[in-house]
């Protein structure tokens, strides 16, 4: 599903912001990605939204090499991926039905199926009947909770999400946890970047950790829950 092979990537001021990364995640796996500011999370994540390209190895999303995918084409590949945003990134002067169903347009659906999905997805992330409400209006998790709907309304096969609990307390991130998790119960394959390593060792699905652009480890959370049991194998070696 995602794979990276000797991945670099070092932008035009001449910082290598990662160092050949190697790691693979399976279809329907989930995993966390953990490492201090500056470690590279961002950008890994970009490189698999094809926000960016490596500068040197290969990154392969959905059965794709992205160095294969022409510019007018990235339109197309990013409709399979669903990207959630620590602040959000909602527009303030349209309603929330318009902000979920954006995605949708560009995509080029019809209203119809537009208003069938966003009022799926919205039911999905318990906001159905917000549709005309501003977002403004909203608690900063019901915002999130926004984003997340319009991240998932074109039903991608991925989702990736940049610190979605960053601005949030405690109890509202393991919400937001939990509802993200639930994606991935349906097949969802799903890559959380985060800094909140309580919440990773709570939730105990695999964790790939960053440090100065390369893998500093890669296995189960080290608290994983009593009992927890992954689909995938332990890549630190011993049994989940």
């Amino acid at each position: 599903m995602i794979s990276f092979e000797k991945v670099y990537k070092r932008y035009p001021n001449g910082h290598e912001a990662l160092s050949g990364i190697s790691f693979a995640l399976e279809r329907g796996e989930m995993a966390f990605l953990t490492g201090p500011s500056g470690a590279g999370k961002s950008t890994l994540l970009k490189l698999i939204a094809l926000i960016e390209r490596p500068t040197r190895g290969s990154v392969i999303v959905n059965s794709r090499n992205t160095a294969r995918v022409s510019r007018r084409r990235i339109p197309g590949f990013r409709r399979r991926i669903g990207v959630v945003f620590q602040d959000h990134k909602l527009l303030h002067d349209r309603s929330v039905f318009d902000n979920v169903a954006l995605p949708l347009v560009i995509a080029g659906f019809g209203p119809r199926e537009t208003g069938r999905r966003v009022r799926a997805a919205l039911d999905q992330v318990g906001l159905r009947g917000r549709e005309q409400d501003a977002p403004i209006t909203l608690s900063t998790g019901e915002q999130q909770r926004v984003g997340i709907a319009r991240a998932v309304a074109s039903r991608p096969d991925v989702v990736i999400a940049d610190e979605p609990t960053g601005n949030l307390d405690p109890e509202l991130s393991r919400e937001i946890m939990r509802l993200l998790r639930r994606f991935n119960e349906v097949g969802v394959t799903l890559l959380i970047a985060t800094h909140d390593l309580q919440l990773v060792e709570e939730f105990g699905h695999r964790r790939i950790s960053l440090a100065a652009g390369q893998i500093a480890g890669d296995g189960l959370a080290p608290d994983a829950p009593p009992g927890y049991r992954s689909t995938f194998p332990d890549r630190r070696g011993s049994p989940p």
